[in-house]
C-alpha cells in the first residue's frame, strides 16, 4: 500500500495547476488520466482579461492574469520551459461605433490597464476601422504545457494512465487500489456526469469547435487576431481559428452547422485562399453565474470537487487552484462565490 497526500482524477488545466500547488509545497499525489482528449487539451489558450464582445471585464481579471504569469514562472524551474506565449490579441473593429465605445470603456477604472487607446492596422487581413489591442493579453502554448507537465509528472511517477473507477474507492479507509490517500480532489470537467458523488453538480456543457487550417498568405505570428473568433499561428505552419459555442448539439459528433459558421467567419476578414486540414471539439464545465464550482463534499470530508472552469479554464485553473489548496491545508474559507455551498447549503 503507497501512502500519498492526495488523489487527482483529471487531466485538465483545474488538475495540473492543482498538482503545482502541491509540487510547491511538497505534497505527495498521483494524477488518474483515461487519457481522453479533454476540452483544455483542445482549447485555444487564450490569456484575455477583457470580454471583447462588450469590451468589459470579469471577476478578479487583473489578479488572475498577475497570478498565472507568477505561476508559469514557477512551472518553468521545473520542465526548463515557459509556456507564456506574448502575442497579444488585437481585437478588428467592425464600424467607428466600435472604435468609439472601446475608446470610452478604456478611461473606466477596470478596464485602463486592459484597452489600448492607440488603434493599429493589421496587414492581410480586411481591417477598415483598424484594431484594439488588449494589454497583458497573451496565449499558453497549450500542445507544450500538457506534454512538458505530462513529462515531468511520469519521470516522478505521478501519472497513472487509466480509468478512475468510483466503486473501487474505499471510503472508510481512505484506500483506492493500492493507494491509501489523505484527500480525493476530483477536476474531472464534464466527466463529472458519471461521478456518483458530485453529479449533481450544476454544470452544463458547452460545445466548442475550432478548425486548423492552412493559409495561402501567412498573417504576423505575434499577435492573435480576434473578430469573431480567434485566429494565430500554431508550431507547424498551421493557423488555430475558433471557437464556437454550443448549448444545444451535444452529440460526440463534428456539427457541420460550426464548421460552416468557423469557415464564414475566417473569410469575413481573410480574404484570401485556405484549406481546412482539421476540425476538433471539445465539450466545456460552464456554470450558470459563470464561477467555478469548488468545495468538499457534504457527507465525505475529505473528497473535493474543482470543476465549472468554463471558457475560461487557463486563468480560472490556475487561480483558484490555489483558493482550493488553502482551504484544505489551511483551512481559508473559500470566497462565496465559487463555493460548492452556493448550490448546495451544508
Amino acid at each position: 500500500m503507497e501512502n500519498v497526500d492526495y488523489i487527482i482524477v483529471g487531466d485538465g488545466y483545474a488538475s495540473l495547476f492543482f498538482a503545482h500547488q502541491l509540487i510547491k509545497n511538497n505534497k505527495s499525489f498521483v494524477i488518474f488520466s483515461d487519457e481522453k482528449k479533454s476540452a483544455s487539451r483542445v482549447s485555444a489558450g487564450i490569456i484575455n482579461p477583457v470580454v471583447l464582445k462588450k469590451f468589459t471585464t470579469f471577476w478578479k481579471a487583473q489578479e488572475q492574469i498577475v497570478f498565472l504569469k507568477k505561476t508559469l514562472d514557477e512551472i518553468e524551474k521545473y520542465t526548463g520551459q515557459n509556456y507564456l506565449i506574448d502575442a497579444p490579441i488585437h481585437r478588428i473593429f467592425h464600424d467607428e461605433n466600435e472604435q468609439k465605445l472601446w475608446l470610452k470603456k478604456s478611461a473606466n477604472d477596470d478596464l485602463v490597464y486592459f484597452l489600448d487607446k492607440n488603434f493599429a492596422h493589421l496587414e492581410g487581413v480586411k481591417n477598415d476601422f483598424n484594431s484594439g489591442k488588449v494589454n497583458q493579453s497573451a496565449r499558453l502554448d497549450v500542445n507544450g504545457f500538457f506534454m512538458g507537465l505530462f513529462d515531468f509528472l511520469r519521470n516522478n511517477r505521478q501519472i497513472i494512465n487509466e480509468k478512475f473507477i468510483y466503486s473501487t474507492i474505499n471510503t472508510s479507509d481512505h484506500t483506492y487500489k493500492n493507494f491509501k490517500y489523505n484527500h480525493i480532489v476530483f477536476c474531472e470537467g464534464m466527466g463529472v456526469k458519471n461521478n456518483p458523488f458530485f453529479s449533481d453538480i450544476p454544470v452544463v456543457p458547452n460545445k466548442g469547435h475550432h478548425i486548423k487550417v492552412k493559409l495561402f498568405q501567412h498573417l504576423p505570428e505575434n499577435i492573435t487576431i480576434k473578430k469573431k473568433h480567434f485566429l494565430f499561428p500554431l508550431n507547424d505552419n498551421t493557423y488555430f481559428y475558433g471557437g464556437t459555442y454550443d448549448r444545444e448539439q451535444l452529440h460526440y459528433d463534428v456539427d457541420a452547422s460550426a464548421v460552416e459558421q468557423l469557415t464564414n467567419g475566417l473569410k469575413e476578414f481573410y480574404p484570401h485562399n485556405f484549406d481546412i486540414e482539421q476540425v476538433n471539439f471539445g465539450f466545456r464545465p460552464t456554470v450558470k453565474d459563470r464561477r467555478p464550482i469548488i468545495g468538499r463534499h457534504p457527507q465525505q470530508p475529505n473528497m473535493y470537487v474543482f470543476n465549472g472552469l468554463g471558457a475560461r479554464g487557463i486563468l480560472n485553473g490556475c487561480y483558484f487552484s490555489k483558493s482550493l489548496y488553502d482551504f484544505i491545508e489551511n483551512g481559508i474559507p473559500l470566497h462565496d462565490e465559487i463555493a460548492l455551498k452556493r448550490f448546495f447549503p451544508q
